[in-house]
């Protein structure tokens, strides 16, 4: 919450007393810090405390929100680790604090915000490699697909897509009127 007053902090928590005790630290740790200001309208802005039944209800909605940084404060980290698919970085147990991934812990820290970890990933070198892809179709199998294309492309309003398919074929199927008696 201190690095901009639109930070969105969020605990989702099984335990009541859990919730109780951070909301309290909040309110006590918040106007001791050098960020004071900036901290107290992102928590009154976007801050939650979700209270939940189970962790699996939890891990579903932290998949929702699709956050920044992850942390599975649980003994069990590593086997809740496979449910999560949509955060920027996940940082497992009770000993791996955010501020181990922004200063010391290794992987990079250029993570999708805003919830855009949906359909983001975190920078990396991938990033850097410039890729293409590749098609080969044999004639029967384009064959196959032909009319499927040129539906689509008609369906697209591209029409020239859809001749560019078709030209393939009827090139031959005019030939082979010329040839017949």
């Amino acid at each position: 919450a201190e690095h901009d007053k639109n930070a969105a902090a969020v605990l989702i928590t099984t335990s009541p007393g859990q919730a109780r005790e951070v909301q309290a630290e909040l309110e006590r740790q918040i106007p001791l810090l050098p960020r004071a200001g900036i901290c107290r309208e992102a928590i009154d802005k976007n801050g939650k405390i979700i209270l939940t039944d189970t962790v699996a209800r939890a891990v579903e909605i932290a998949n929702r929100i699709a956050p920044e940084h992850l942390e599975l404060c649980l003994d069990d980290a590593f086997a809740w680790l496979p449910q999560i698919k949509h955060a920027g970085s996940v940082f497992l147990g009770k000993n791996a604090p955010e501020a181990l991934g922004d200063y010391l812990g290794g992987p990079n820290h250029t993570l999708p915000t805003g919830g855009t970890a949906r359909f983001s990933s975190p920078l990396s070198v991938d990033d850097f490699i410039k890729k293409s892809s590749f098609i080969y179709y044999s004639r029967d199998a384009l064959a196959d697909v032909e009319k499927n294309i040129r539906l689509l492309a008609r369906a697209e309003g591209l029409e020239a897509h859809g001749q560019s398919v078709a030209a393939r074929f009827d090139r031959i199927r005019d030939l082979r009127k010329q040839v017949r008696p």
